[in-house]
């Protein structure tokens, strides 16, 4: 078995991430416009305009705008595409993914990607911004890219980004169902399963869009399609660039046993559905050909999460922990990681603060480069800067609170959780499985300051490992962590 791929790489088994390169502070998240909640939003974009205005993707089909500013009270309606978008609760269909021409400023155009009905398929489309009202888009500008049949109702993919070439860059994912039954992925004749690249600003051969020179399978040779970039990913949820490296990062949900970060490369196959990350697919294969894949950078398995959010590398100045460092997360158990990766030296991985189990959908970046994560309970969180201004202590700001490993560990049948409050809190803590399903509730309620004991008894669990979750709410916001435990019989 023979595989072609980049000599760096981390393979992790399903008992979980191995920790590594740890931060000098832990980076503390807090809900960054308290006074607004939003329906179901799965992407949060600025339009580079110098407006300091943010925009986030509500599912249903809308997108809305407001101020960048912790105390906004209120977001306006940007857009209103429920007419002609396709959602169903609870389903991966809707209002996916928006990104900002590079020169919005003058042109004032943008792009969506969403389902239609009839037949069911990804819109990719451009619409541009009221010449009166910069805070509203005019819904009947709308000129339709391109148009994909979807076979399934899940696995579109839907970021869509400019790149650094000025090009547009869309993640399609493989059709659906379960294992890719249409082997689209590894189909150069199908745009499912792909990274396309095309130009928006030079329309060719009648469609609305040109074919980059330098794409793979420009010209069309052998019935390949012109737009794909790469190809072999299953559902390319989330992705985006690293202007200072020039590296393309995507998280590739996985189906069963993998979850996957890759570095996208012009052409190059990503491996589904020949292979889950590392392994071979389906599982009860011995050996696959895996001549010519890509492995990914990063891997976990079930035992961390379940359905990667693929993140962004953070560039801004005010969480110097976090500068370099591509943070991602899981929509199922709510981890989040730091991955440090210097293109020499092997790439590492350092635990986050916990996410509440809200699903994280998304993360976004304003005009400064600093970093949103979107919660599909309708709440932005942000980190809390860590670096030191002129108005704050050396030390930095103090913690809300301290979560002490439980004791013993690892347990048999019960063990003991503390934390320590450093003021009056709302806490919510909470036992999850493996598979981030909540099996106990042990704190859901006001306490005081100092500290705290709590007995979990884990009864008929299962042997396996277990992760406390807890959130504590304060005046200034909200915080979380996890840990793991361990139970023995």
């Amino acid at each position: 078995m023979m595989i072609r791929a980049r000599s760096v790489f981390l393979v992790l088994g399903s008992a979980g991430l191995i920790s590594m390169g740890a931060l000098a502070r832990q980076p503390r998240l807090t809900a960054a416009f308290p006074n607004l909640t939003f329906d179901k939003p799965v992407d949060l974009q600025n339009a580079g305009d110098g407006s300091n205005r943010l925009f986030v993707v509500e599912q249903p089909g809308v997108i809305k705008v407001f101020l960048n500013d912790s105390t906004v009270t209120s977001a306006r309606i940007f857009l209103d595409l429920r007419d002609r978008v396709h959602y169903v609760s609870g389903s991966e269909l809707g209002l996916l993914g928006l990104a900002f021409h590079p020169s919005y400023e003058d042109s004032g155009s943008f792009f969506v990607n969403y389902t239609a009905t009839g037949p069911l398929r990804t819109v990719i489309a451009r619409f541009t911004v009221s010449q009166n009202d910069p805070d509203s888009a005019v819904g009947a500008s709308e000129e339709i890219l391109l148009e994909i049949n979807q076979p399934y109702t899940n696995h579109n993919g839907g970021q869509l980004t400019f790149g650094p070439d000025g090009y547009l860059y869309i993640a399609l994912g493989d059709g659906g169902s379960g294992g890719d039954p249409l082997n689209n992925a590894q189909n150069l004749g199908s745009l499912l399963g792909k990274m396309l690249r095309i130009d928006v600003d030079n329309p060719t051969g009648g469609n609305a869009y040109g074919i980059p020179p330098d794409n793979p399978y420009a010209g069309g040779e052998s019935g390949y399609r012109e737009e794909i970039f790469a190809h072999g990913l299953r559902n390319p949820w989330r992705f985006s660039f690293d202007l200072p490296t020039g590296r393309l990062w995507c998280g590739d949900v996985g189906e069963s046993a993998r979850e996957e970060i890759d570095l996208i490369e012009k052409g190059k196959n990503y491996g589904w559905n020949i292979m889950e990350g590392t392994l071979c697919y389906p599982p009860t294969s011995v050996v696959c050909n895996t001549t010519g894949l890509m492995l990914p950078i990063w891997e976990y398995g079930r035992g961390v999460g379940g359905s990667i959010t693929g993140g962004i590398v953070y560039r801004g100045a005010l969480i110097s922990e976090l500068v370099g460092r591509y943070v991602f997360g899981d929509f199922v158990s709510g981890y989040l990681g730091a991955l440090a990766f210097d293109g020499i030296n092997p790439p590492s991985v350092t635990d986050l603060d916990a996410l509440p189990q809200f699903r994280l959908t998304s993360f976004g970046v304003d005009e400064n480069k600093e970093l949103f994560l979107c919660l599909h309970d309708g709440t932005i969180l942000r980190f809390q800067p860590t670096v030191v201004s002129s108005t704050q202590q050396k030390e930095g700001p103090p913690s809300l609170f301290h979560l002490e490993q439980n004791y013993p560990n690892p347990f048999n049948a019960s063990t003991m959780i503390s934390f320590q409050l450093s003021e009056i809190s709302v806490v919510d803590l909470r036992i999850h499985d493996a598979l981030g399903r909540v099996v106990a509730t042990l704190v859901n309620n006001e306490l005081p300051s100092g500290k705290h004991t709590v007995s979990w008894d884990a009864g008929t669990m299962p042997s396996g490992a277990y992760y406390c979750r807890i959130m504590v709410k304060t005046r200034p916001g909200v915080s979380s962590r996890q840990m793991r435990m361990l139970l023995l019989r």
